[in-house]
This record gives C-alpha cells, sequence and structure tokens, in this order.
C-alpha cells in the first residue's frame, strides 16, 4: 500500500485509532524513539490515556552511508549494541569501527538523557503492554535493537507501532513483538520522507514540548 501522509501529527492519529481498536491489555506504556517519534507517540499516549517515555537508541551507519544502518546502540542502564552482521559485513563496517561510533552514539544519548528527562525516572516496563513507536522505519536495526533490551526489562507485552516501513522490514521485526501495526507497506521503499508531505526534523524544543504535553505517570492495570 503506497500513502503519503500529511505530517506526523496526520499519521500519529491514524496510529491511535489503529491501537484503540487491538483493546490492549493494561497496564500501557507509550515509549517513543526521538525525535521523530516523540511527536506521534506523544499524540498515542494521550489518546490511550497512557504514560510516555522515551526510549535512547542511536543508530550506527555505515563508514560511507550514514543513513544505512549496520548496527544500533541503546540506553539500557549500560551500552547495549545490536549489529546487522551481514550488512556490516558488506559495507565493511568491522568491530573496531563498531565500537568507536558506538562510544560516539552513546554520547548524544547522554545528552539527550539529561536534555529531554532531566533526571525524570523512567516509566516501568516490567509487566506492561509497552508501545514502542516511531515515525517510520527502514532496515529496522536501530527498533530491534530497542526491542531486544525491553524484553529483557519484563516487557509483558511488546506492540510496534509505526506509519510506515517497508513489508520485508515488518515480516523480520514481527519476530521481535507480540503484534506490529504499520499503516503503509510501500512497494519500493526509499526513503521514510518521501511518504509524508511535512518531514522536517524535529527540535529538541518539540521533543520537550511534546513531554510536556504527555501523560507521565503510570497507568493503572486494568480491572
Amino acid at each position: 500500500m503506497n500513502h503519503r501522509f500529511t505530517d506526523r501529527s496526520e499519521a500519529a492519529r491514524a496510529l491511535a485509532a489503529r491501537l484503540l481498536d487491538e483493546h490492549l491489555p493494561g497496564p500501557l506504556v507509550v515509549l517513543a524513539l526521538p525525535r521523530g517519534g516523540v511527536p506521534i507517540g506523544a499524540e498515542i499516549a494521550r489518546r490511550l490515556h497512557a504514560p510516555l517515555d522515551l526510549l535512547l537508541v542511536r543508530k550506527i551507519g555505515a563508514p560511507w552511508q550514514p543513513e544505512l544502518a549496520v548496527a544500533a546502540v541503546v540506553d539500557g542502564g549500560q551500552p547495549e549494541i545490536v549489529i546487522d552482521e551481514g550488512i556490516a559485513a558488506e559495507v565493511g563496517a568491522d568491530a573496531d569501527y563498531i565500537e568507536r561510533t558506538a562510544k560516539e552514539e552513546w554520547q548524544e544519548i547522554e545528552r539527550r538523557r539529561a536534555r529531554y528527562l532531566a533526571g525524570r525516572a523512567p516509566v516501568p516496563v516490567a509487566g506492561a503492554t509497552v508501545i514502542v513507536v516511531d515515525d517510520g522505519i527502514a532496515t529496522g536495526t536501530t527498533v530491534r535493537a530497542a526491542l531486544k533490551a525491553l524484553r529483557r526489562r519484563g516487557a509483558a507485552r511488546l506492540v510496534l507501532a509505526v506509519p510506515v516501513a517497508p513489508h520485508d522490514t515488518v515480516l523480520a521485526l514481527q519476530r521481535e513483538v507480540d503484534r506490529v501495526i504499520c499503516l503503509a507497506e510501500p512497494d519500493p521503499f526509499r526513503a521514510i520522507g518521501l511518504h509524508y508531505v511535512d518531514f522536517h526534523q524535529v527540535s529538541d524544543e518539540e521533543v520537550l514540548a511534546a513531554l510536556a504535553a504527555a501523560p507521565v505517570a503510570p497507568a493503572a492495570p486494568a480491572t
């Protein structure tokens, strides 16, 4: 299905409607990948009356093609690295390159944690239905790292909700979660931004505003 969203707000409303139809068991937690996933996650959290938190993960791009993810590093108390061995071998990203780049990306994770969360305690995910949100997925390496970390933290159920992703990526990620909700799986797939009219780079200020407007207290368990 080919589709072009007006902006992230339109995509968020459509995703929220689909998630409401799922009647997911509580408690619910929405985790957004900054920065582009945060405005979408904030709208979903508001409509589902669920707390919003950030899932801090950074892509490690190929040496000469930074948009192509060869690995990702995720904040789990300690840096956790997930490598796409096939792509890494294809583009010549060896272990030294990945380790060196991961250290650089970890510095950005620490900056974002300090800037966006300012010491705020993370929303608990153990025993919860966790909805992971981004504004789109290309290879899936970044979000796969985040999903693996969430499994280790005891999430009872994982739902991945995105507006757009390639069909083969969706199929691969289905093995990592309990449910994938993807509104558009274009073929051929070239870039996430091509499926939005407005795909501006989300600023730190937009992230802070979205966090301030969204629920933050843990949702009560369903009765």
